[in-house]
């Protein structure tokens, strides 16, 4: 997706964790392990952009998870706050605001984006040194987070 604004857009990370493993791609153009993801869309918010990221970039249908505080008003819907948020510059004149998230699959079958993707994988801890090529420290500590906070849930 062309970027919405020239200086920053806003996106989705979805660290989906199942059995003590987190679903990873190695991202065709990044040349990067990264969690499934992408941008928002300017007319979607930014869970319905994890639910649709989540669903194109892995074959999954998922359940974020975190806390949605409830409607106290007409014209307010009330969304599942992320597990993190970050910035991060994409080149010298661009920057993402990520929005992170916590999943859980509920259903689908497990599929490779060829288009965007050399490879899709559930990764345990152990597995985080050994990919190739390396995954960076900030996306490894949010991988140990992840697998960390949903396994103990």
């Amino acid at each position: 997706m062309p970027h919405i604004h020239e200086k920053i857009d806003f996106t989705v990370a979805i660290f989906v964790v199942h059995e003590e493993k987190v679903l990873l791609i190695h991202h065709r153009k990044l040349d990067k392990w990264l969690p499934l993801g992408g941008h928002i869309e300017l007319d979607e918010d930014p869970e319905q952009a994890a639910l649709r990221e989540a669903k194109e970039e892995s074959g999954f249908d998922v359940e974020l998870l975190g806390e949605r505080p409830p409607t106290t008003s007409p014209g307010t819907r009330a969304l599942i706050a992320p597990r993190f948020l970050d910035i991060h510059r994409i080149s010298d004149t661009h920057e993402h605001i990520g929005m992170i998230y916590w999943a859980r699959p509920k259903d689908g079958k497990l599929t490779l984006a060829a288009a965007e993707h050399h490879d899709i994988r559930w990764c345990g801890v152990e597995d985080l040194e050994k990919l190739s090529p390396p995954m960076t420290d900030a996306v490894k500590w949010y991988c140990r987070q992840a697998i960390e906070e949903i396994s103990r849930a």
